[in-house]
């Protein structure tokens, strides 16, 4: 089908694997695993099963900055999931995250061993565990949650509708792309407004509202998500680039994007992350041989 045909939907659909896109591998209309294959265990009693995606990014993050917190019960394993791979259709992962997603948290400090998956409920979970990074005032709780919730429902929209068709689609169709250009730039306007009166999400408070939002909207006004800051004019929005440059200058946000990512360069590459010394003896320039 060329771009220029126009798409008549038949009455039932039918899967066709060869459907084109950067994907395409590893989308299916179905759930399940597609392999028997057992998780790793380390050593810590939170086992996160990751990328580092954005999605990946908000948990290794919130872990980091507990840690710089001095809160030694966060300490984490973290498994590398290579998506493009179909790692995530493995028995063990399914088990912990029935949809197949990214990423996938399992707790061995509970009596019985406790599984989140959703990034959201993983950092909400996290930070109700650890009484860290959500306000105490009920007020103030609700202002954080909304606006953690309100990324988890946006970001869709931007990763599914936006990157998709502007960055891995087979070809590019201007009616998609326009559709969630739009949006996306709305989204970006609220997000502009609200910073032009709040040093953070929340306020003055640093929460996991912030941890959920900058991966996709910090990141993406910074160039490093589908190459679309320019597209995106994401310059205009300057109080949200006040906002993401304050936020990628702590030191565990910048240690949190390293773990788990296979992209970039070898030195902020962290494939999997068992201690702290990792992040000097155990990225990627240390362990591939110089080229």
């Amino acid at each position: 089908m060329s771009q220029q045909d126009e798409y008549t939907p038949p009455k039932v659909w039918k899967w066709i694997k060869e459907s084109g896109g950067t994907f395409a591998n590893i989308n299916r209309p179905i759930a399940g695993p597609t392999h028997d294959k057992e998780l790793p265990v380390g050593k810590h009693p939170l086992q996160l099963y990751s990328l580092a995606t954005p999605n990946g990014v908000k948990v290794t993050v919130m872990l980091e900055e507990l840690l710089a917190a001095g809160i030694a019960g966060a300490e984490y394993d973290a498994w590398l999931i290579q998506i493009g791979d179909g790692d995530q259709f493995g028995s063990g992962f399914v088990s912990v995250n029935p949809n197949s997603k990214i990423p996938a948290l399992m707790d061995h400090s509970t009596p019985t061993p406790t599984r989140v998956f959703e990034s959201g409920a993983i950092l909400l979970y996290l930070a109700d565990k650890f009484k860290a990074f959500i306000p105490a005032d009920p007020a103030k709780r609700a202002e954080c949650l909304s606006w953690l919730f309100w990324q988890m429902g946006s970001a869709p929209y931007l990763g599914g509708g936006f990157g998709h068709f502007y960055k891995y689609a087979p070809y590019r169709m201007q009616y998609p792309i326009d559709r969630f250009t739009m949006e996306v730039k709305r989204q970006l306007d609220v997000l502009n407004q609200h910073l032009a009166d709040n040093q953070f999400m929340s306020g003055d408070e640093y929460t996991i509202a912030d941890m959920a939002i900058w991966p996709w909207y910090g990141q993406l006004a910074a160039g490093k998500v589908y190459d679309a800051a320019e597209f995106l004019d994401a310059a205009t929005y300057t109080h949200v680039n006040r906002w993401t440059r304050e936020i990628a200058a702590r030191e565990p946000v910048q240690r949190g994007r390293m773990v788990n990512r296979t992209s970039g360069e070898l030195h902020e590459q962290l494939h999997e992350r068992h201690d702290a010394s990792d992040f000097e003896n155990r990225t990627q320039d240390k362990l591939e041989p110089a080229e």
